[in-house]
């Protein structure tokens, strides 16, 4: 199982970025997956959660209306954009998978992370 992030970088406030997760090693649409952050300091904070489908189900309260999470089956590809970014977004991103059943309560696999910096 690998999963790797990239599209992250330095921002300014009210900027957008698009994150994108590529996957393998797996069957990616018989798989709930999920975006997970972690800011300096703090511990893990779920983002988003999208279905094996490709509903988002999930949004953080904070980025709700700003962060839109997405996937491609067909590409094993799953991403995040995000809009009207914040200095609080700053945080290193997470590319998550959830064990089947337990979408956004259990993740058995993570990528390397992909730091986005929002900042004047």
């Amino acid at each position: 199982v690998q999963l790797v992030e990239s599209g992250g970088g330095l921002v300014q406030p009210g900027g957008s970025l698009r994150l994108s997760c590529t996957a393998s090693g797996f069957i990616f649409s018989d798989y709930d997956m999920s975006w997970v952050r972690q800011a300096p300091g703090k511990g893990p904070e779920r983002v988003a959660d999208i279905n094996s489908s490709g509903a988002a189900t999930y949004y953080q309260d904070s980025t709700k209306g700003r962060f839109t999470a997405s996937r491609d089956n067909s590409k094993s590809m799953m991403f995040l954009e995000m809009h009207s970014l914040k200095p609080e977004d700053t945080a290193l991103y997470y590319c998550v998978r959830s064990p089947r059943g337990t979408r956004g309560r259990e993740f058995d696999a993570w990528g390397q992370g992909t730091q986005v910096t929002v900042s004047s």
